[in-house]
């Protein structure tokens, strides 16, 4: 793109991002009503979202991001996008990258977070109409010279089937672990309730596991996340715990329990909803060699310590506020585009 082109895409989005912190009537219904459809999007969660999409959205930020980029002025791809909708606005990146690098976004919307990116789009067309003509939804993908599609590990066999001779970027599930050395201060570990408990785990972003010392006691984590309590209020969060709860009583698992969170010992990265597994280590040496083994099956790291691993590594409390250029399983979308 051209440094005219860059300026007024900038100017464009920094305008984008105030409406979106700064919601008008109909954005603030959305973000009220959004549980009615998808009862995990609470008014909490969904405007959570909503201000994160619109504080990057900021002209040191994005400066920075698209400065890397250089995109021509060839004639525009049509990427078919499949989008996740496990937390709100999950697909908006995505769209993001392909509007700004000067292709048409065909997008497939997840049923569960579909009326929210509509209306985003709808502001970012009210702000400059040439973005008008420059995507479109769609129930079925068709006519693409690319695709950018995310889904569980089950789908992203079915995508490779369909989309794999076409370039694509197909992501498949990943969780992210919070490892520990045993001497987190209380805010630290209060923070990482945010990790764990931000749109209710559901995120890939969101901690699934602890990888803690040997003989590590959670007494001290329990104690700084007493305040994530309400999210046992949530019925179908508590439902899950009841679930997982009654399944380790009944098969006589050990496992530490706080009244809303379940924390098991467990090799696994992807706990259920509403549990936590845990893992100890020796060194961490041991610890950070495993880390890079598992590394294709991690989207991030929560930890203070010094960590020599492949993932992305961010500190407490900052794991479901990724940056413009914190790309999904590490694949730069940008650049990705860039090569067409």
């Amino acid at each position: 793109m051209s440094v005219q082109s860059k300026s007024s895409i900038i100017n464009t989005l920094v305008q984008l991002g105030h409406q979106l912190t700064s919601p008008d009537e109909t954005l603030a219904r959305l973000i009220q009503t959004e549980s009615h459809h998808n009862a995990w999007f609470t008014p909490e969660s969904v405007e959570q979202a909503v201000t994160a999409a619109g504080a990057a959205l900021n002209e040191n930020t994005l400066t920075q991001w698209l400065d890397k980029y250089h995109f021509t002025d060839s004639e525009p791809k049509k990427i078919g996008l499949i989008l996740a909708g496990n937390i709100p606005l999950v697909g908006f990146h995505d769209v993001l990258c392909v509007l700004i690098s000067g292709n048409i976004a065909l997008i497939k919307a997840s049923s569960q977070d579909a009326r929210l990116i509509k209306y985003v789009l709808q502001l970012l067309v009210n702000l400059d109409g040439s973005f008008a003509d420059k995507f479109q939804f769609v129930e079925r993908l068709q006519g693409f010279d690319a695709v950018i599609a995310t889904g569980s590990n089950n789908t992203s066999r079915y995508f490779e089937y369909y989309f794999g001779k076409v370039p694509h970027i197909i992501r498949k599930n990943r969780n992210s672990i919070a490892l520990l050395t045993g001497n987190e201060t209380t805010e630290q570990l209060h923070e990482l309730g945010k990790d764990i408990f931000a749109y209710y785990g559901l995120g890939c972003r969101n901690v699934s596991k602890a990888f803690v010392p040997k003989g590590y006691n959670f007494v001290s984590l329990f104690e700084a996340i007493e305040s994530y309590n309400e999210v046992a209020n949530h019925h179908k969060y508590h439902n899950n715990y009841d679930y997982n709860k009654s399944i380790y009583l009944v098969n006589s698992d050990k496992h530490y329990d706080n009244g809303f969170l379940l924390v098991k010992q467990d090799e696994r990265l992807a706990s259920p909803l509403a549990v936590l597994f845990y893992e100890e280590y020796d060194n961490l040496q041991a610890v950070q060699a495993k880390l890079t083994e598992q590394s294709d099956q991690i989207q991030c790291i929560v930890s203070a310590a010094d960590l020599k691993v492949p993932n992305q590594v961010v500190s407490f409390g900052q794991s479901q506020q990724p940056a413009l250029w914190d790309y999904a399983d590490g694949v730069d979308t940008m650049q990705f585009l860039s090569n067409l």
